[in-house]
């Protein structure tokens, strides 16, 4: 028996708004029975993904989507585990892949929380024992709204993505200063949260991506804080450039280091405008560019760019100048 070609309008759309996963109540509730859900699974249409859950897109996880295939995966975890659970809540860093808070750069696996703290095991799921957390609606679901969702995600976290998700909660303007002390006092009491605490005052909404706030913390690391961050150069009263990080030289001069992302540096005319925007700065005289690529400052091989960039700036004979350079723009 074939499955059938066809399948009902109302569970694709369904489907769609939750990165291609449907349940077997969904399917029930569309016309499609246990058996007709088994065809299609064994003629490789679909896919189970835990009990319950099917993938109705055939192409495999890791080959899909090359643009936003990480966000994607992020999202799907999310909507595995509150179509698993059935009634769940997501939570933790499934909860910021659906708010789209930005800065999670490693695997995102299913969890979710009941209401009231209730539990029962669920496969493929860690479902999470919360009580009492705000929560919000999402596409006819709950998730834990980001403060919450931030206190239980980041002691799951590496030190990079901590620092990277707080500051992109900032810079979206998804929590402000004061919400950092908020995230505190969520923080307290729950396993892991001393590693974190310390690390929550490193958040920095200047950071652009999560890229530079890792490039960040590996300068900071290194020894080489940088002087500024976003800087706008100009000269003559014309607009030169605009920069991720900046360190001043003691003859006037300044080291710039870019941190390339392939959403804001791919393609060739954006490789064509950098080029360019390079050239005016070097044209001056007075700055010395130098470029990483964010994957080397997401997977911190060795040398780390915070290692390189020390390695060059004790060369050119920087040293820590007593206050940031906290003016925004540098006219050359």
């Amino acid at each position: 028996m074939r499955p059938r070609r066809s399948l009902p309008q109302p569970l694709l759309s369904v489907a769609a708004a939750q990165e291609g996963l449907v349940s077997k109540a969904q399917c029930a509730a569309a016309g499609l029975d246990k058996d007709a859900v088994a065809l299609l699974v064994a003629h490789g249409r679909w896919r189970r993904v835990v009990r319950c859950v099917y993938d109705t897109c055939p192409t495999p996880v890791g080959r899909r989507r090359a643009d936003g295939r990480h966000d994607h995966l992020r999202r799907r975890a999310a909507w595995t585990a509150m179509l698993a659970v059935g009634n769940g809540i997501a939570t933790g860093a499934c909860a910021l892949a659906l708010l789209g808070v930005d800065g999670l750069v490693q695997e995102v696996l299913p969890e979710a929380a009941r209401s009231g703290g209730m539990y029962s095991a669920v496969e493929g799921v860690t479902l999470r024992r919360y009580r009492d957390f705000a929560d919000e609606e999402y596409r006819g679901r709950r998730i834990a709204s980001v403060v919450p969702a931030l206190a239980q995600a980041l002691p799951y976290l590496s030190r990079g993505e901590v620092v990277a998700v707080l500051s992109g909660a900032l810079r979206e303007g998804r929590i402000v200063q004061s919400g950092l002390d908020d995230v505190r006092a969520m923080l307290r009491g729950r396993r892991g949260a001393g590693r974190v605490q310390g690390l929550v005052d490193l958040a920095e909404a200047l950071d652009g991506s999560a890229a530079e706030s890792f490039a960040r913390l590996s300068f900071v690391d290194s020894g080489v804080p940088p002087d500024g961050q976003q800087v706008m150069f100009t000269r003559d009263g014309v607009f030169l450039a605009r920069v991720d990080f900046v360190w001043r030289l003691l003859d006037g001069r300044y080291v710039v280091a870019e941190i390339d992302g392939r959403a804001f540096h791919a393609g060739e005319l954006m490789l064509a405008a950098d080029s360019h925007r390079q050239n005016r700065l070097v044209a001056t005289g007075r700055v010395i560019v130098i470029r990483f690529p964010a994957v080397r400052a997401l997977t911190g091989e060795t040398p780390t760019v915070g290692t390189e960039m020390a390695a060059r700036l004790s060369t050119l004979g920087w040293r820590p100048t007593p206050g940031p350079l906290n003016v925004g723009i540098v006219a050359l």
